[in-house]
């Protein structure tokens, strides 16, 4: 199995933020993305690690019946996934974990981080497209567009 980056036909400037035409289409992965996290969480926890964006928050948890396939299988989607974080800005992470991983709504996660919430939106929206950016540029989510689609 190969876990190399892939060239997803996304083009991706230095600092890992879209390119403002590839905005909108990253929009439509913001699902994808959203249960590839929940993915994430629950087989972190699973394997008996608490999932490295939350450091040391206490957080809810669900308890979660999801089956592995194997123990292995699920050891390196999670550290795959870690080596994706490493590419995005902590703030978009802080947003992404207390939305998706801690299960707080947006005005929750907006009064933890001490923010408003129309800038918490802002942020979690964009937090969701850097890590979709990344997560297609490295292979992890499939592209639903080709340059074609983006340019009619």
């Amino acid at each position: 199995m190969n876990h190399g980056p892939r060239n997803s036909g996304m083009q991706i400037v230095s600092n890992g933020q879209p390119k403002p035409a590839e905005a909108s289409n990253l929009a439509a992965y913001r699902p994808y993305t959203r249960a590839l996290l929940r993915r994430y969480f629950r087989m972190s926890v699973d394997i008996g690690r608490l999932p490295s964006i939350l450091g040391g928050l206490c957080f809810r948890a669900r308890v979660s019946s999801y089956k592995l396939h194997t123990f292995e299988d699920a050891v390196i989607f999670v550290h795959d996934i870690e080596r994706v974080f490493d590419r995005i800005e902590r703030r978009s992470l802080e947003i992404i974990a207390g939305v998706i991983l801690l299960d707080y709504s947006i005005p929750e996660a907006a009064l933890r981080l001490g923010i408003t919430v129309q800038r918490a939106e802002r942020r979690y929206s964009a937090a969701l497209d850097s890590l979709a950016a990344v997560l297609l540029e490295v292979g992890l989510l499939r592209p639903v567009f080709t340059e074609d689609d983006s340019q009619s």
